[in-house]
This record gives C-alpha cells, structure tokens and sequence, in this order.
C-alpha cells in the first residue's frame, strides 16, 4: 500500500478505531531513489496537459507506478495517470 494512502485514510476524522488494526497489518510500499523527482515529473506532464492532479494523488500513483503494483481506487481521478504515466488501474465497484 502507498504510505500516503494511509494517510489519507487516517486524516478522515470518521475512519472507524476498531479497523486501524487492519491499517497497522498492511506492506507498505518503499519509497524509492528518485521517488520525489518522479512524481515531480508525472504531475507536470498532466499539468502541461491542462489536469489537475491532486498532489496525494501524485504520490499514491508514483509509489504504485514504482513498485508495478495494480492501484484499487473508486477515484476516477487516477484514470489520468493510467492515460499518461503508466498507472494500472483496477476500479472497485
């Protein structure tokens, strides 16, 4: 799982304390070298593109894109990273 999607899990107030012991139990992914300047570029070719990615979006694609890791997400905004930057996108229902 991409560290920044834990926190964005967390940061929701309403996230359900008894289920942070499924969080505590999940492979995060590294972040590897060049990791910040790789995300750095992705969000600046849909940027030049005229999107606006959401920078933890960035970050949870970058880390998936890194690791060759399938992202499951309901967030249709991920379809520009799987359109432009490599991201394999698996939507959940």
């Amino acid at each position: 799982m991409p560290p920044a999607v834990v926190a964005e899990i967390l940061s929701d107030p309403g996230f359900p304390a008894d289920q942070r012991r499924w969080l505590d139990g999940a492979r995060l992914l590294d972040v590897t070298e060049g990791f910040w300047e790789r995300a750095g570029l992705s969000r600046a070719k849909l940027i030049a593109l005229g999107c606006k990615p959401r920078f933890s979006d960035t970050l949870i694609a970058q880390a998936c894109i890194d690791h060759d890791v399938p992202l499951l997400t309901r967030d249709s905004g991920f379809k520009l990273f799987e359109e432009h930057c490599g991201l394999r996108v698996y939507p959940v229902p």
